[in-house]
């Protein structure tokens, strides 16, 4: 990959940090911009000379099969589901459309980087070789996430305890599958918590309040609450823990087990295969991911007759209508809406 850097772009990472972006969002950012660059280097465009025709260019090379062959050659891997898929440059391939490249949101994403770039640029009184606003998001497909039905989602929960045959496994996962569809949080969210997040007894065997105080996305504070059932997981997950590290949960092999007490924590990545791994043993046919979790989370609240602003804070979005978004209603629940409301059905 080539190690030529775009101008200032060492001060805009900077300046990302300084307005208080979250570590995962700057690298995913430079990687973005590192993809572009290498795309000028392959068609032996300087950056100060680029056009709207290099950004037509770089959003064909992004929809071809040439950018998955660009990333096997500098190690990159991409993934298939893009609702796991927090990175642009891992985005999911396009399917159905004749094309094997990046999904448009994928790009759309890929494209949102490099107009930040150049506002950044433009901010800070340096050239900008073209306006942030000359560069066109694609229109995107629109697909209606679906929802696994509710007893599919229970089962995919309590599976891990009949099938991991390492007792500390099977609690530790049980555990972290009843948190996210107990409480809602992003995936992201469970694997930074601590041991301190949760108000333990000093023995751990008890949980003393149903709900964590954690830190969302954007630096964002907010609670969350555990069922009952959960609570009771969770303590019996954290009755099989006697060490010292800070994680609220821990691997049990690979390469983190060599992080130190501070920075040992199972990963998403983690998290994500084993959902993938536990949905096809059971033969859910909708696919499942973390997301997937809470996803369901507030289409039953709703289903229920939650608030929509109450959902919306449990979820900790900014706005109403990104919760609605998150809200599907099952298949299930649209039949018997129709059946029960509908004038003629009768």
């Amino acid at each position: 990959m080539t190690k030529k850097l775009l101008p200032y772009m060492d001060e805009y990472l900077l300046e990302l940090s300084n307005n208080n972006y979250s570590l995962e969002t700057i690298k995913n950012y430079e990687r973005d911009l590192l993809v572009f660059m290498e795309f000028l280097a392959i068609k032996d465009i300087a950056f100060k000379k680029i056009t709207k025709k290099t950004i037509t260019l770089y959003k064909g090379f992004l929809k071809s099969e040439n950018y998955f062959r660009f990333l096997e050659e500098i190690g990159e891997k991409a993934q298939d589901d893009e609702d796991i898929s927090k990175t642009c440059s891992k985005g999911s391939r396009t399917r159905g459309s004749g094309s094997s490249g990046l999904s448009s949101r994928s790009i759309n994403r890929m494209l949102s980087a490099l107009r930040s770039f150049l506002r950044f640029l433009i901010d800070f009184d340096y050239r900008a070789p073209l306006a942030p606003d000359a560069i066109k998001l694609l229109k995107t497909e629109r697909k209606e996430a679906r929802v696994p039905e509710f007893e599919d989602l229970v089962k995919l929960v309590e599976y891990p305890s009949s099938f991991e045959k390492n007792k500390f496994v099977a609690r530790r996962n049980r555990a972290i599958l009843e948190l996210l569809f107990s409480s809602g949080m992003r995936i992201s969210e469970l694997v930074n918590l601590n041991l301190k997040d949760v108000d333990l007894t000093s023995d751990r065997r008890k949980i003393r309040m149903g709900k964590l105080y954690i830190l969302g996305k954007g630096k964002k504070q907010r609670f969350v609450y555990l069922t009952e059932r959960c609570k009771g997981h969770l303590e019996e997950y954290l009755r099989t823990r006697s060490d010292q590290y800070e994680a609220l949960f821990i691997p049990t092999k690979g390469k983190r087990m060599n992080k130190g007490l501070a920075n040992m924590r199972i990963s998403a990545r983690h998290v994500q295969n084993r959902i993938a791994l536990y949905r096809k043993l059971l033969g859910i046919v909708v696919p499942v991911s973390p997301h997937s979790l809470r996803h369901g989370f507030a289409t039953y609240l709703a289903e229920k007759g939650a608030s929509p602003v109450a959902i919306q804070r449990l979820l900790g979005h900014e706005s109403l209508q990104t919760t609605t978004r998150y809200v599907h209603a099952s298949d299930r629940f649209a039949e018997k809406t129709h059946r029960k409301y509908h004038p003629l059905s009768k």
